[in-house]
Parts: structure tokens; C-alpha cells; sequence
């Protein structure tokens, strides 16, 4: 029997102790946001929390969710599939300029969308102003998971499916969509997630949500219980949607087994559909990309020289860098533990805290942020309105981001490289910081782009909770267009598009590279 020296155990278990603990620490934080709703709703009291929940406003809010959810999501993927069908499966000219054009419009800030509409449409509003804005806004979370699954999808079977008689859309219907399901229902998802949590396009197209009510209850009572309520209904609403998505996705096996003979698909050769299929993605460009850049364009022309006051908009610009790169660097910190453990020492306490890792990224901003607040205000009240506040509420709100990134990085840094490292004598922290995360950097990097992004664009969080004198650029736009001052806000909007382009051409070259084209 081999015996194990005792000394190289200890090396390859106490390693884990550390950064089990900095795992778990972090797991704990992000429980605060769920955790400060149930305290809350305990320290109310049942009678007042049933009398806050249970009255008309809130039944007036659950209807606006629910019929926005309804329109929002069925029409994101019916233009989803169609635009990534075109553009990945047909002879459709252009069709890698009309794949750019689709994911683009992640670019845009959604509250810049509804600012472009509402300078164009200023009678649009309510429900349907709500739904057309949203759509346009976010479909491309849809359309950048399908046209990645397509990518991947086997001809075989609809080669198989068409030699049985089917014709083209019997196919489709029968043979691919099927093999959608994951990527539709992630996307919805998102999507879903996305709609509960925005603010600042529901207020500019004058449509009330769970959001924009926790808001102004926060902005007119500070915090009182109206506000904390509506957010704990504004969680088991997220809950409820995630749970929706998991009865959607079901439980079907969906790879095949053996690596085939891997081919390209035939190009479906459109026909007299050629044109039609490009004035919808042209019609879909135009509205998504046009009618954003054609506003700021007009603002920006009305306002002449005049409108590019340097000085606040370096101060705005100079501050939201500040936030980003802070941000993203305390988000990754948090979440290389976690990201490590789930790669080198996967188990089932581990699958729990990594969990806890991405449950609070489905929980709206404004509902983190008033947690904060509450904590903040009632336990140590030094920290209310600080950077270390806001800073925190970032990195709860992007930690999925930070993960999925990290732990893909990692991952592909073999595990033998650490090990030789330590028996080479360097320590386990000093192995994993000199060789596994030197070599999964551009993973990092682009992780911290993507949460830099995240925080460049975010709202809600950030006018709650940033300290007095903060001006970002979000925030300065969001208090020009608060004062109806579209052509000074102009600047600011266009400045947080070109700061957003390279991130979202990163997320387009990368489903490409990961589907292999």
C-alpha cells in the first residue's frame, strides 16, 4: 500500500481552509438583501405588513408586471429566433453586419433608449410605450444564447427530420426550435429579470412599476415600511419568474453522444423572402440603433459647442471610471474564492455558497440598495451614503457576472501547474496569485470589463445610495432629463454609449469564438 507522506496531505488540504472561509464570508453578504426583507417583514408586525401588501396599489403594480412580462417577452423572442434564423441559417446578404446590428443595441443603456423615444415621441407612454422600448432594448440577451446555439446545433437531425417528408417550417418547428429550449428560456430569463429591476426607462415612458413605486415611496418617506414591503413583493416576484423558467426548461437531455461528424449547416436559401427578411432587419436596426444615435445626433447638433461643458463632464466621466475600476476590482476580489473552489474543490457545500453567489444577482438593484440602506442607518450609521456602501452594493449586484467569467478562466488553467508550484515551495495563496491567475488574465480582464460596464450603466444603486457630490455619468444624465434639459444631457448619453461599444463587441466576438466560428 502507498503511504502518503504526511507533509504533502497537510499541502493539499489546508490550501482549501482559507478560502473556503473567504467563500463563505461572501455567501453571507450576499444574503443581506433577503435576509433584511423577511427581518423587515418581521419587525412590521402581520398585521401592518397584510395591510401594506394587500391594497390596491399593489394589486395595480402585480398587473403592470404582469402584462409587461406577458408582451415583453413572447415578442423579444419571437424577434430573437426570426433575426438569428436570418442571419445564421440563410443565404441573407450582409448577414454578419445584421448579427452586429442585433447585438448592438446592448450598447445603449436602456434609460437612453427611453430618453431617444421620448425626445422623438413625447405622447409615448403607458403599457405600450413600456413594452416597445423594452423589447428594443433587450432583445439582444436573446438573440446573442440562440444564435450561439444554432451555431452548435446538429444538421443531422434536420437532415433526418426532412428526409421523413417535413417540409422547411415543419422542420424548424419540430426539429430546431426544440433544441432552443435552453437558450429561450435562459434568455427570457434575463430578460424577465432585467424588466422588474429597470427604473429609469419605466419613469422617462411614465409606466408605474414595483421599481418606480420603491423609489418614489423611498424618495417622499425615506425608507418607511411601504417601500420595504413593496420590495419583498418585488423579490417573490424574481423568485417566482426564476422558478417559471426552471418548470420551462424541464429536465430533457439535449446532448448527444459521440462527437459526430462536425459539418456546417446548408444555408436555407431564401427566395422571394430576401426582402422582406432584410426590411425586418433593417426595420429592427432602425429602431434598436437609429433612432437612439439619430436623437443624440439632433440634440447634440441643437446644442452646438455650448452643450460639451468640460468641466462637469470630465468630473462625471472622471468619477464614473473611479466607480468602474474600483467596482470591478472589489467584485473580482470577492469572487475569486468562490470561482476557484467551484473549479479545484467542487462538493456540495461549495455548489450551496456558489449559489448564494448568483441568487443575488436576480434581485433588483433597488431592492440591494434599500437593504444597505436600512443596514446602514440602523447599525452603522458611518457607512450610509460612502463609497464602501455604493461599492459594496456594486459587487452584490454583479457577482454572477464576475463568476461565470472567473470560474471559465480558471478552469482552464491545469491544476498541475499550482501543485508543482507548491512543490516547488511556494505557499498556496502565493501559487494560485503567480501562476493560475497570471495565466487566466485576459479571462479576468474581461470579467472586470464586463462588471466595469455593468456599473458604468447603473442607476438605481447609485442614486440611492452615493455619497453627497457623486456625479457619474449616469447620474448627471439622469438629472438633466429629470429637468426636461435634453440637449445638456445629450453629452453624457453619448459618452456612456462609447464607453459600453468595445464591451459589447467583446460579447459578440466571444459566443462566436465559443461556438467555434
Amino acid at each position: 500500500m502507498l503511504q502518503v507522506p504526511y507533509p504533502l496531505v497537510r499541502r493539499r488540504v489546508l490550501p482549501h481552509v482559507p478560502v473556503v472561509a473567504a467563500a463563505a464570508i461572501v455567501s453571507l453578504i450576499s444574503l443581506l438583501p433577503v435576509g433584511f426583507v423577511v427581518w423587515i417583514a418581521i419587525q412590521t408586525g402581520s398585521e401592518t405588513a397584510s395591510a401594506l401588501i394587500f391594497r390596491p396599489r399593489v394589486g395595480e403594480l402585480l398587473i403592470n408586471t404582469f402584462l409587461l412580462l406577458a408582451f415583453t417577452i413572447p415578442l423579444s423572442i419571437a424577434l430573437s429566433v426570426t433575426l438569428a434564423w436570418l442571419t445564421e441559417r440563410t443565404d441573407l446578404a450582409g448577414a454578419r453586419l445584421w448579427a452586429w446590428l442585433a447585438v448592438a443595441p446592448l450598447a445603449v443603456p436602456a434609460f437612453v433608449h427611453s430618453y431617444a423615444w421620448v425626445s422623438l415621441l413625447p405622447g409615448l407612454h403607458g403599457l405600450f410605450g413600456g413594452v416597445l422600448v423594452s423589447t428594443l432594448a433587450y432583445f439582444p440577451f436573446l438573440y446573442l444564447p440562440v444564435s450561439a446555439q444554432l451555431r452548435r446545433l446538429d444538421p443531422a437531425i434536420e437532415d433526418a427530420a426532412a428526409s421523413l417528408g417535413h417540409g422547411p417550417w415543419r422542420v424548424f418547428f419540430h426539429a430546431v426550435l426544440p433544441q432552443l429550449r435552453l437558450a429561450i428560456c435562459g434568455g427570457s430569463l434575463l430578460i424577465g429579470l432585467h424588466l422588474l429591476a429597470e427604473y429609469g426607462l419605466y419613469v422617462m415612458i411614465r409606466f408605474d412599476t414595483f421599481t418606480t413605486a420603491i423609489v418614489d415611496q423611498f424618495q417622499s418617506a425615506f425608507n418607511g415600511p411601504a417601500a420595504n414591503m413593496l420590495g419583498g413583493v418585488l423579490v417573490i416576484c424574481c423568485f417566482a419568474l426564476l422558478g417559471l423558467e426552471a418548470l420551462a426548461r424541464g429536465n430533457e437531455r439535449y446532448a448527444r453522444v459521440g462527437s459526430g461528424a462536425p459539418r456546417l449547416p446548408v444555408q436555407q436559401r431564401l427566395g422571394w423572402l430576401a426582402l422582406p427578411a432584410l426590411a425586418l432587419c433593417a426595420f429592427t436596426a432602425l429602431l434598436a440603433l437609429g433612432v437612439p444615435f439619430v436623437t443624440l445626433g439632433r440634440w447634440l447638433i441643437l446644442g452646438g459647442s455650448e452643450v460639451w461643458r468640460l468641466g462637469p463632464l470630465g468630473a462625471a466621466f472622471g468619477q464614473t471610471i473611479v466607480y468602474a475600476l474600483a467596482g470591478a476590482a472589489l467584485t473580482t476580489l470577492m469572487t475569486v474564492p468562490m470561482a476557484w473552489l467551484s473549479v479545484r474543490a467542487p462538493g456540495r457545500v461549495q455548489r450551496i455558497m456558489e449559489a448564494c453567489h448568483y441568487y443575488v444577482g436576480s434581485l433588483p438593484g433597488v431592492v440591494v440598495a434599500l437593504a444597505l440602506v436600512t443596514i446602514t442607518v440602523r447599525v452603522a450609521l458611518p457607512l450610509y451614503q460612502t463609497m464602501a456602501t455604493l461599492l459594496l452594493a456594486y459587487a452584490l449586484l454583479f457577482l454572477p457576472r464576475s463568476l461565470v467569467g472567473l470560474r471559465a478562466s480558471i478552469a482552464q488553467v491545469p491544476v498541475e501547474l499550482e501543485q508543482a508550484a507548491m512543490a516547488l515551495g511556494r505557499t498556496p495563496l502565493r501559487a494560485v496569485l503567480q501562476i493560475t491567475m497570471r495565466l487566466a488574465a485576459p479571462g479576468v480582464a474581461a470579467s472586470m470589463a464586463l462588471v466595469g460596464l455593468g456599473i458604468t450603466n447603473e442607476l438605481t444603486a447609485t442614486l440611492m445610495l452615493a455619497p453627497n457630490g457623486t456625479r457619474t455619468l449616469a447620474t448627471e444624465f439622469w438629472a438633466l432629463t429629470s429637468e426636461i434639459d435634453y440637449v445638456s444631457a445629450a453629452p453624457y448619453a453619448l459618452l456612456m454609449v462609447l464607453m459600453s461599444l468595445p464591451v459589447t463587441l467583446l460579447l459578440y466576438t466571444q459566443s462566436k469564438r465559443m461556438a467555434g466560428r
